[in-house]
């Protein structure tokens, strides 16, 4: 199955189920929520300790996945009633498909910690990147370093339908380039920090953001959960701020890193490194015009785009303002 295919297949998967999902009623004892191992974040530490559930008032039964699209598929089940940092591509993808999700704040950006990795072998930098015709790629389709890929490509001039693109998780990929069964993978979190061992990057966090390639993850869920419980929601927003709060004033900062760092997987330097790269807006400024008041619907509008350019999507949205819901995070206190 073609790239393009493979894609359009999974966006239409997710519609169908779309259509399938049940609602869910007020007074509920219990949610489930994604989120990503390998990827921390100060949210794990009010995870591990219970603040979520003594805050909603409820049970929260948290499972982990390997991308973006899955959790798509999950809340398009009515398995899982939100998702903690689902990349946008992912959320863009579902949403043009007919799913009614949206998205609820913004959980992290990290231009530096999304890439792809080009093997050491091929001594291929950005002055060469031509030379990556024709070479056999991991991609996680449908996810922000798919559109990472894209973008960097078309920057660089290389035909997509020349390369040999494979659909594997981030740390499918990073396997697949120690073991010299791909040319270039493309990932996240500890999967491209293990990428990073075997080859080199073509751009920077910086030169990616200077191009407008933005990268940064949202809380989502779908449409008729957030509007049925929208103090839940609220409740569940607030644990996050604080704990985001909590970190960025470094006042416990080694125990919410060994907590944190358990929690996703990962040992505490690796943990440590990965935040290192990571920016966690407060909610004044992901209110602000610069996050969900304004640039990241246009931004996600820009994703669709590329994405029905480059044959992945059959259609975009008109805009993803609709997509976007400020009314949870502005009660937040």
């Amino acid at each position: 199955m073609t790239l393009t295919n493979k894609l359009m297949s999974a966006a239409a998967g997710v519609a169908m189920m779309t259509g399938a999902t049940a609602a869910f009623a007020d007074g509920h004892s219990e949610i489930t929520v994604g989120y990503f191992l390998e990827w921390p974040m100060p949210f794990q530490f009010a995870k591990v300790n219970g603040t979520y559930d003594e805050a909603m008032g409820a049970k929260v039964n948290w499972v982990s996945f390997d991308s973006g699209t899955a959790m798509s598929a999950a809340m398009a089940s009515g398995d899982v009633q939100l998702s903690v940092s689902q990349g946008i591509p992912p959320f863009v993808v579902a949403t043009s498909a007919g799913q009614d999700l949206q998205v609820l704040d913004v959980a992290v950006s990290y231009s530096e910690n999304d890439n792809c990795v080009v093997s050491a072998a091929l001594e291929i930098d950005a002055a060469s990147a031509s030379e990556l015709t024709g070479k056999k790629v991991a991609v996680p389709l449908g996810t922000a370093a798919h559109y990472s890929f894209l973008r960097q490509m078309d920057h660089f001039g290389v035909d997509i339908t020349s390369l040999d693109v494979v659909d594997m998780a981030p740390a499918e990929g990073a396997a697949a380039i120690a073991q010299g069964q791909v040319d270039m993978a493309c990932g996240w979190g500890g999967a491209l920090n293990r990428m990073k061992e075997h080859g080199n990057v073509l751009l920077t966090g910086a030169e990616k953001e200077a191009l407008g390639i933005l990268v940064f993850d949202a809380t989502t869920g779908p449409t008729s959960f957030v509007v049925e419980n929208p103090e839940m929601v609220t409740a569940f927003l607030q644990v996050t701020a604080d704990a985001n709060a909590a970190w960025a004033a470094g006042e416990n900062e080694a125990e919410m890193l060994a907590a944190i760092a358990a929690d996703s997987g990962m040992d505490v330097e690796a943990a440590a490194a990965s935040l290192a790269t990571f920016v966690f807006p407060t909610v004044e400024e992901q209110l602000s015009g610069a996050w969900l008041g304004g640039a990241a619907p246009a931004f996600m509008k820009g994703v669709a785009d590329v994405f029905v350019e480059s044959g992945s999507i059959p259609s975009a949205l008109g805009d993803y303002e609709g997509t976007v819901n400020i009314g949870p995070l502005s009660a937040v206190e």
